[in-house]
Formats: C-alpha cells, sequence, structure tokens
C-alpha cells in the first residue's frame, strides 16, 4: 500500500494555470465533480477556463480515480460533513484564498457546506445541478420516491456493472452517448462497496437546513430536463439561501452539462463570472 502524506496526494489535487494576463489570474477556481465521477469531468472546459483563473481539480475520496482509498476514514465519509472536511483540508492545504468554488451535483451541497464551515474562504458557489435532497417529502419534490431509491440501492449491490450503464444513460442522457460511456467508465472504476456507500450518502441525504446558513453569493446552475433534479428544486434553494443567489437556467437534457453541452456551459459561466469564453 503507498503510503499518501497530505491531502492534495491523497485527492489527487492539481493546478493548472493559463494566461498571467487575464482578468481573473489572481484568482483560484475549485472544479469539485460529483457522484461517480473523478476529475476528468471536466476535461472539456478546463483549457478555457485555465485561461482566465489558477484552476484547481481533484477527486473525492469515493472516486476509482483514488489510488489510495484506505487513506480516508469511511465513517467520516458518511455524511457530507466529512468530505466538507476535506475540501475545507484541501484549500488550507494548498494554501488557496477567494476561491470560486464550481460543485457538480452532490459536490454543489458539499460546497455548500464548506462555506458556512468557512466562509471567508470563498467569494463564490457556483453550484451545477445541485441539490439538498433527492427523496420527495410531503411538501417537498426531490425527484425520487423512497421505492425509487431503494431500488437503486438493490441494483448497485446485486449487478453492479449492468447497474453503471443504465444510471449513466438515465442521468446523463441518451442523445449523448460519448458522454454515457464517459461516465459509466468513471462509475465502474468505483469499488461497489464504496459505490454502494456513497449512495447511501447521496440519496438519503437532507441537507435543507444548510441553505439558510449560506452567506456566499451563490449561482445555482439547473438543466431543464434534469431527471436527477428537477427544476423546481434551483428555485427552492434559492428562495432559502441566506445571501444573494440566482438561478441560470440551461435549455438542455441531463444532468451533466460539462459533458454534453461544455461549450454552453462555459458561455454561462462567463457571463455570471465575468470573462469570454
Amino acid at each position: 500500500m503507498v503510503m499518501q502524506t497530505s491531502l492534495r496526494e491523497a485527492m489527487n489535487a492539481r493546478t493548472i494555470t493559463g494566461s498571467p494576463t487575464a482578468t481573473h489570474a489572481g484568482q483560484t477556481m475549485v472544479l469539485a465533480h460529483g457522484y461517480g465521477a473523478d476529475q476528468s469531468a471536466w476535461d472539456q472546459i478546463l483549457p478555457a477556463l485555465s485561461q482566465h483563473y489558477r484552476v484547481v481539480v481533484f477527486d473525492w475520496s469515493f472516486s476509482g480515480a483514488v489510488k489510495d482509498p484506505d487513506f480516508f476514514d469511511p465513517a467520516h465519509h458518511a455524511t457530507y460533513e466529512g468530505y466538507a472536511d476535506d475540501l475545507v483540508g484541501l484549500i488550507d492545504e494548498m494554501g488557496l484564498e477567494s476561491v470560486v468554488f464550481v460543485g457538480h451535483s452532490m459536490a454543489g451541497m458539499i460546497g455548500c457546506i464548506a462555506s458556512v464551515k468557512r466562509p471567508e474562504l470563498f467569494t463564490r458557489l457556483v453550484l451545477v445541478g445541485a441539490s439538498p435532497r433527492y427523496m420527495n417529502d410531503e411538501d417537498y419534490q426531490g425527484g425520487f420516491d423512497r421505492s425509487d431509491i431503494e431500488g437503486l440501492m438493490s441494483n448497485i449491490e446485486t449487478n453492479f456493472t449492468s447497474w453503471t450503464q443504465a444510471f449513466a444513460a438515465m442521468v446523463v442522457g441518451g442523445h449523448a452517448p460519448a458522454a454515457v460511456e464517459k461516465f459509466a467508465a468513471s462509475l465502474r472504476r468505483m469499488r461497489p462497496e464504496v459505490a454502494l456507500a456513497a449512495a447511501k450518502t447521496v440519496f438519503y441525504c437532507d441537507h435543507r437546513d444548510v441553505l439558510e446558513k449560506i452567506t456566499t453569493p451563490t449561482t445555482i446552475v439547473q438543466t431543464t430536463r434534469d431527471v436527477a433534479v428537477p427544476t423546481s428544486v434551483a428555485y427552492f434553494m434559492q428562495e432559502r439561501i441566506r445571501g444573494k443567489s440566482t438561478v441560470e437556467i440551461m435549455d438542455t437534457d441531463g444532468h451533466f452539462p460539462h459533458l454534453t453541452v461544455p461549450k454552453e456551459l462555459l458561455g454561462l459561466l462567463g457571463g455570471v463570472l465575468g470573462f469570454e469564453s
């Protein structure tokens, strides 16, 4: 077993620096992938973003790209709090300041929790397809009934390989076969027991109470047809976030705009953050 000595090494963190004369050259953007993915999910927009920011990418502990998963305490990552602690720890270890955090899916809410813990570290949160709760409630539509989620967990346990392909097709969208295959491949690189544990953490979570504690300016990016997160969730979040927040709707299918419509996402980010893509 390879012993890791730092979070930066354990999380495969990399810094990509583009043009030193760019408008935001002195500012750091941190890109955080969602469940089942790894940092390569950002490959199509990373070169353009690095022309405007110093960009940091990394892999969460559940990712199949992590070389030494035993570095991480599995009990600590049974909640989003543990992932948020890793994010804050990584930012501190790398000496980052004034971070623009872009988090996809579950990473969006992890970034929110981290910003509540250490608001001075973040200047803006950009949440792409994020949700505080995926399960429907009496007065809340998260996208999934409990029976849907229990079926998903059963499929992970009983037929992991088939589940990876079916789940990727469902959440990415069949209109983008290359993106479906990319996400399916990253799912297959996960250890099945890790995939199951992380899925339980995601799909049974309820972090609606975090929203009223967020003071960092927040942009919520939502596609119009996302099977994992209904559009209503974006507006639910906006209404409850304490700080200034806006919703940006992308007229496209699927949960992964950075894989399926990267140019459109870059254009949106440029408009929100003030750079030309």
